[in-house]
């Protein structure tokens, strides 16, 4: 029973709690808290959402995966690939921030719980096998490449369009270097010494925590944030306020589709459930709410197209005087004898003819105070399914990072790691983390690696550090008001760097070159396919599967000769003689669908190159599997040797193949006497029947024994 309860719940193996367990979970519960705090932040908005839903994401998941997984140091929250990932998934669906694109978040976070939830209880963890190594590589170097040049405009103070080309996306960015915000660069590159100085001298201290606590002090300190409000009204430039007009009326508009749309909805579902309305009217009501939500959906995407563009736009603000209102002027386009007020303003927020400008740098900002709000996230059928595909990449991205990290921690602790249980823990964490409004998560390999290196001792630690996040949530808010987001986005770009491994693909290059190929075309089509991630991993899976496919279609086949030392050996290599009368070949590779083509040719070409011989011996160590189109290859060439009078003989086969040969009748039909455990009882057997039946031919088995001129002696 206390092992079932165990395979159930498998904290239960924490009890009885040691004191000193305790105590050191709760020192390395704390310091991952420290870099806890600030990463979720960070890759909140990596994700496209406000930073706060970072500690949403924080607090549960990390403590429902260390209760439910296999790994004592694991630490489960926010993590780059799979925050990308999720920002790369909704980005073509909804406007990144968004009361939409948020609910998408968190909807993406239940699918991905309950594919790895799946997947666990069914033990299919093998599964995560279909993405080989070489494509994780290349993939995980294409996006710590994304996730970095992705904060660039963060870090200048500048603003990012968000295309279907990340590539045009940051050469956008790059155009407006020249308009680089100095406060915001200085924020950042301070953070960046921080970190990087604290890493290097004192590596023992928490170098982000300390980070965001300077830069935050100074930003509140020199009044780095500096916010206006406006009206569309003040915009001199014609062309801008009209744009500015349309996503506003747009806006409207949208609203009050949705209204009518919530309206429509209830009178259907009332009429279906009263059963009073005719079919005809129903199917009116459908007809309208379908032609709603399309024009929803078109408005949805005009809306996109113009708050890009607006953010794209700089102004000089002329203050409002006693005889005229306040002006927006294009940056240099302020007229003469008309003085602005010194800063650079951006649109942030168009809401019904309101403005809301950004001048200086961007912080953080508000922060609600208290737990989230517990509930099943919004769900529809034709959303799930446009975020099925990106919901199964995240699943395995987000577990093979998980397990492998685990892995490594376990390779040093000497833990034993249950990839199942691992699918389950982190599983039901994206699924509980959905239910308080969190985002995809997976493991961490920064904050397991300080988890190890604090000294945890089991899944406690991470409950602490999850706890540490409660008390922020309920406490501490306020004091990252003044967070700047330029130090977010450095604290990024630092996690990130360690991802950047070239050598791993040239690794990959070295050992096979299918390996560096599936590597170097997963980096290239992720990078030519962002923002949407998931088509370079998919191509990459493929591929890998199609080159080994490749590769097993023709495996090595070789003609063998009696070597000197007495055992057969490649003719090929060891340039050995062949026998007249005995062919001899091994092959090196399962039989199955894909080669039994060339498994058939091969067999023929012997044959036919000695047309003199009367046996054929196939040796078959190297034939792992054999499956229905293999046995019925096998099957048509014996029959066909036989009818020209070649006997053919197996020597070595396994278990696994003779057991598929028994079950389907071809062991009776080829007859068990042509059946051998080695290749030696195999030719002792195939010279006596040939002796038998030409008694002239021992003399020349003596000179020619497939090359051997004195090891048939011992034979006969």
């Amino acid at each position: 029973m206390n092992s079932r309860l165990a395979r159930i719940f498998p904290f239960l193996s924490w009890w009885p709690l040691n004191g000193a367990n305790v105590r050191t979970d709760l020192i390395a519960g704390i310091t991952v808290a420290l870099v806890l705090i600030p990463q979720s932040m960070a890759y909140a908005q990596l994700a496209g959402l406000p930073a706060y839903y970072g500690l949403y994401a924080a607090f549960l998941p990390g403590i429902i995966a260390a209760m439910w997984g296999s790994s004592a140091q694991l630490a489960t929250g926010p993590v780059a690939v799979a925050s990308l990932l999720t920002a790369s998934a909704l980005a073509p669906l909804a406007a990144t921030g968004s009361e939409q694109f948020v609910a998408l978040a968190i909807l993406l976070a239940l699918m991905v719980g309950l594919i790895q939830l799946g997947l666990g209880i069914f033990k299919l963890g093998v599964v995560v096998n279909f993405l080989s190594h070489p494509v994780i590589v290349g993939f995980t170097n294409a996006a710590a490449i994304i996730i970095g040049l992705s904060q660039l405009n963060k870090l200048f103070g500048v603003s990012m369009g968000r295309s279907e080309h990340f590539i045009n996306d940051i050469w956008g960015v790059l155009l407006q270097i020249g308009e680089t915000h100095w406060p915001t660069l200085i924020m950042g590159v301070s953070a960046f010494a921080i970190m990087w100085g604290l890493k290097k001298f004192a590596p023992k201290l928490p170098g982000v925590l300390i980070a965001v606590a300077i830069t935050t002090v100074a930003s509140f300190a020199i009044g780095f944030e500096h916010n206006s409000k406006g009206k569309i009204e003040e915009i001199a430039d014609i062309e801008v306020k009209t744009l500015a007009n349309d996503f506003s009326r747009g806006e409207i508009r949208m609203e009050e589709l949705n209204g009518v749309l919530s309206a429509k909805t209830a009178e259907l579902k009332l009429m279906q459930k009263s059963k009073d309305g005719s079919g005809q009217h129903i199917a009116a009501l459908r007809y309208e709410t379908e032609l709603i939500k399309l024009e929803i959906e078109h408005l949805e995407g005009e809306s996109r197209k113009a708050a890009r563009s607006l953010r794209k736009f700089i102004f000089e603000q002329v203050p409002a005087t006693d005889t005229q209102p306040a002006k927006l002027y294009l940056t240099g386009q302020v007229p003469q004898g008309e003085l602005s007020d010194g800063y650079r303003w951006r649109i942030k927020k168009v809401s019904k003819g309101e403005l809301k400008l950004v001048g200086g740098g961007e912080v953080v900002g508000s922060i609600p105070s208290g737990l989230p709000d517990i509930g099943l996230p919004k769900m529809s059928w034709e959303t799930m399914m446009s975020l099925l595909s990106s919901a199964l990449v995240i699943s395995l991205v987000g577990f093979m990072e998980a397990i492998s990290i685990a892995k490594a921690m376990a390779a040093k602790t000497r833990q034993r790691i249950d990839p199942n249980q691992e699918l389950l823990g982190q599983g039901i964490s994206n699924i509980v983390g959905s239910l308080s409004q969190s985002f995809p998560v997976s493991g961490s390999f920064s904050r397991s690696a300080v988890n190890l290196n604090a000294g945890a001792v089991t899944g406690l630690s991470n409950v602490f550090a999850g706890l540490i996040v409660l008390v922020t949530l309920l406490f501490l808010t306020p004091l990252l008001y003044h967070l700047p987001q330029a130090v977010l986005a450095a604290v990024i770009m630092m996690a990130v760097i360690g991802l950047v491994n070239f050598k791993a693909i040239a690794h990959a290059w070295h050992t096979h070159k299918h390996d560096g190929v599936a590597s170097v075309v997963t980096f290239v089509a992720t990078l030519a396919f962002a923002p949407h991630l998931d088509n370079g991993i998919i191509i990459g899976a493929g591929l890998a599967i199609i080159l080994y496919l490749y590769r097993t279609m023709k495996p090595r086949v070789a003609i063998l000769g009696r070597h000197p030392d007495g055992h057969l050996r490649d003719v090929k290599v060891h340039n050995l003689p062949v026998s007249e009368n005995i062919i001899a070949m091994r092959y090196d590779g399962s039989l199955y669908f894909a080669n039994v083509p060339y498994f058939e040719d091969t067999v023929l070409e012997a044959v036919a190159n000695n047309p003199q011989a009367r046996c054929l011996l196939i040796v078959s160590d190297g034939i792992n599997q054999l499956d229905a189109s293999g046995e019925e290859v096998i099957h048509h060439l014996v029959e066909r040797l036989r009818a020209g009078g070649i006997r053919v003989v197996f020597s070595g086969l396994k278990k696994q193949v003779l057991d598929v040969m028994r079950h389907s009748g071809l062991l009776k039909y080829i007859g068990e006497e042509n059946f051998f455990m080695d290749e030696e009882k195999a030719l002792e057997d195939i010279y006596a029947e040939v002796i038998k039946v030409k008694p002239d031919a021992k003399r020349r088995l003596l000179k020619q024994s497939i090359g051997d001129n004195d090891g048939i002696r011992t034979w006969l």
